[in-house]
């Protein structure tokens, strides 16, 4: 298997030779350009995991090549090579959408990382595309349960085994994982699909409130009613319902459920007749069932009624790698909603949504995603420095690579010395001039 394909364009023979040695040796597919209008002409978008080009080449510069290669395919990474003189210009064109830029002489072995985490991107954002779905009627699973990690993989294995199995189940995740989505997907590949899938959340309702909606009533029942109402378990009838964070139903009305589960009818408040029901129950919870069973707040006999089949959804903090999956599926959508474009994501991007801890999960990380689509991203990109004088937002600029360098290189400034072609007293003055430490 290839480590990726990639497309490198120099207008110096003998260094798109030295690179192709050097990268194939090290498992890429590599196609080499002289010519950067030949090279247009001939690279392939949906074949391609990387281009790396020259920033200054005779008749079609760098930039030039960033921005067509963009317009046909905005997802596909661009390296930028560039000599010392150039480095305002490329950090110009990774505002434009560039990937990433190494400056001449660069380092083989570095750049050899940097087309790793490239075309590492450039999988993320195939698989996002692959995953989104046109309609319910010819979406697949993946594009419901989006994420590459084990655990969402086996969950969509339950989903395609047990949608028409006539059980019920018990989802466990923290608040704000996806247990509701889970759910809807088992309604929505089954055969109940066409019937409705009810949501109740059980958390604040009266008690008595809840069982009217639960159960239903006949006329005049309750005050101030003239006509009978049924209840959303009746209403529900040949499909789902779905009870979110269920361990705070209370214990009277849990006895209720479980009589209908058992019977598969209902009664109405004021009523002795019991109406038959067709229903798939699913119940969600964020805290240990068993435990509030001995401390007899919910009742044993339920949760073992519910938890044949027991799912859980683990948080977003477990399964990092479905983070820019679902980030990019949440931007995609809020592009849609808002008339907007979708924010470009690039590997620092990627590194810094895999790093955080995401506590609200998936809520919180679609709140994100829409943000970033507004132009709002947390913490904000602030418009100031697009009106600081050019010296200072350089100085700013530089700061920020060598600080990025710094921390790639551990804290060591004479590695972060060799990988920014600086001498390391020049260096170091530098890092006094910026405050920024190293060890």
């Amino acid at each position: 298997m290839t480590r990726g394909s990639i497309a490198f364009i120099d207008d110096e023979p003998q260094l798109c030779a030295a690179a192709a040695d050097w990268l194939e040796a090290s498992g890429f597919e590599v196609e080499t350009f002289t010519d950067a209008a030949l090279a247009l002409g001939r690279i392939e978008p949906a074949r391609c995991d990387c281009v790396v080009t020259d920033l200054r080449m005779p008749a079609l510069d760098g930039q030039e090549v960033l921005a067509r290669l963009r317009a046909a395919d905005p997802d596909l990474p661009v390296i930028l090579l560039s000599g010392h003189g150039d480095v305002p210009v490329a950090v110009e064109a990774m505002r434009m959408g560039a990937h990433d830029f190494l400056e001449k002489p660069y380092g083989a072995e570095h750049l050899v990382e940097v087309l790793d985490r490239a075309v590492e991107l450039r999988r993320v954002r195939r698989e996002a595309r692959t995953s989104r779905r046109s309609d319910l009627a010819s979406a697949r699973i993946e594009g419901r349960l989006v994420g590459a990690s084990p655990a969402i993989a086996a969950l969509r294995r339950m989903v395609q085994d047990l949608s028409d199995v006539a059980v019920d189940l018990l989802i466990r995740g923290e608040t704000g994982s996806g247990k509701e989505e889970l759910a809807r997907t088992f309604h929505d590949f089954s055969r109940r699909a066409r019937r409705p899938f009810v949501a109740i959340h059980c958390a604040g309702l009266p008690e008595a409130q809840f069982e009217a909606e639960l159960f239903g009533h006949e006329r005049g029942y309750l005050a101030g009613t003239a006509a009978a109402r049924i209840g959303k378990l009746e209403h529900a009838s040949g499909g789902t319902v779905f009870f979110n964070e269920i361990e705070a139903m209370p214990l009277s009305l849990q006895s209720r459920l479980l009589r209908a589960m058992q019977e598969r009818g209902v009664e109405r408040l004021g009523s002795n007749a019991l109406r038959p029901v067709d229903l798939r129950i699913m119940a969600a919870t964020r805290v240990d069932l068993l435990a509030e069973v001995a401390a007899g707040r919910f009742r044993a006999d339920l949760y073992y009624r519910l938890s044949p089949v027991t799912l859980d959804l683990p948080p977003l903090r477990e399964r990092s790698e479905d983070i820019p999956l679902l980030f990019l599926r949440f931007a995609e959508e809020a592009a849609a909603r808002f008339g907007r474009s979708v924010p470009a994501l690039r590997e620092a991007d990627l590194r810094a949504l895999r790093g955080e801890s995401w506590p609200g999960n998936v809520g919180e990380l679609k709140a994100a995603a829409e943000r970033a689509v507004l132009g709002m991203r947390q913490p904000p990109i602030a418009a100031e420095p697009d009106i600081l004088p050019l010296p200072e937002r350089m100085a700013r600029i530089e700061a920020g690579l060598i600080a990025e360098a710094l921390e790639e290189c551990g804290g060591s400034s004479a590695l972060a010395a060799d990988r920014l072609g600086l001498p390391r007293r020049t260096l170091n003055e530098k890092i006094a001039r910026y405050r920024l430490r190293a060890s």
